[in-house]
């Protein structure tokens, strides 16, 4: 399945208004119409890649905290269920990141918690292995583990303007929306004058993908030709926050593939693990539907 060309302007939009609600929703539910479209998404959700990554809808309890800014959950979320090796993590953010692009453009407000309440989380998907021995507060933990794992996970529900708290306020204007200009994130900053108009368009939508404290941890090469791109965080790249960066870089790589397929073009998408990073490589063919 790939985009159709009428989707441009869905996922366009669904980009350029994405922004974190951590804190300020209602307590509804999501509609019922909704709720059947994103299972469908869920269900029928074009992936460049195999993975066994488990996509889990579940109901909050009220006045019940799913992570230390959210005391109190909308009444709908979704929670990435995998295992915790270096390549699957990757594949969540980018997994993940289509689908809560999808839920932004049906009207929803998401956002991506790794640091969720352990003990809540696993209270509402109780078929989940638990974390045994040691067992952090916050999230699964940073190691690789055997089983499979909640990851990520992000209340999808409808924001309560009326009750706009300042966490939401702050993290609009010093966060939400303000992206490095695309130069930055190539090694030669000079190069982006000579890219091509598709390929700038489509590194364009990766640079506004979300990531931890909005570090925008990445790098773009291209080829000279190119037909090549690879999207990675810098090597040797510690997060000062969150244990594992390379979910964002998932994201960063779902926002250039989208922008490659709603412009018709198709590519061999690569996911490959060296030292302590994925590189997510794409090679560029022709439009999407040439024979």
């Amino acid at each position: 399945m790939c985009f159709n060309p009428e989707n441009r302007p869905f996922w366009e939009d669904s980009i350029i208004a994405r922004r974190s609600l951590r804190s300020s929703y209602d307590r509804r539910a999501v509609e019922t119409r909704t709720m059947e479209q994103l299972q469908a998404f869920t269900r029928q959700m074009p992936l460049p890649f195999d993975h066994s990554i488990e996509i889990r809808y579940f109901k909050s309890r009220a006045g019940k905290a799913l992570a230390n800014n959210l005391k109190n959950p909308p009444e709908d979320c979704v929670a990435f269920i995998a295992g915790t090796d270096l390549t699957t993590l990757a594949k969540v953010g980018f997994l993940g990141e289509l689908l809560l692009l999808y839920a932004t453009g049906l009207g929803l407000s998401t956002c991506w918690f790794g640091h969720y309440m352990l003990d809540e989380a696993e209270r509402l998907l109780s078929d989940v292995e638990r974390v045994a021995g040691k067992r952090p507060k916050m999230g699964y933990g940073a190691e690789e583990v055997p089983g499979r794992r909640i990851i990520c996970l992000s209340p999808l529900g409808y924001m309560d303007a009326g009750r706009l708290k300042l966490l939401d306020r702050m993290t609009g204007k010093m966060y939400s929306g303000k992206r490095k200009p695309l130069a930055e994130f190539l090694p030669d900053p000079a190069a982006e004058a000579q890219l091509a108009p598709e390929l700038r368009y489509a590194l364009n939508l990766a640079r506004m993908a979300p990531s931890a404290a909005n570090k925008q941890h990445w790098q773009f090469t291209v080829s000279p030709d190119q037909k090549q791109v690879t999207i990675a965080k810098p090597r040797d790249y510690k997060h000062p926050f969150w244990e594992h960066p390379d979910v964002c870089v998932g994201c960063c790589a779902a926002h250039f593939w989208l922008g490659l397929m709603i412009q018709g073009i198709g590519s061999a998408v690569t996911p490959t693990v060296e030292s302590d990073r994925v590189v997510w490589n794409f090679a560029l063919g022709g439009k999407v539907n040439d024979a």
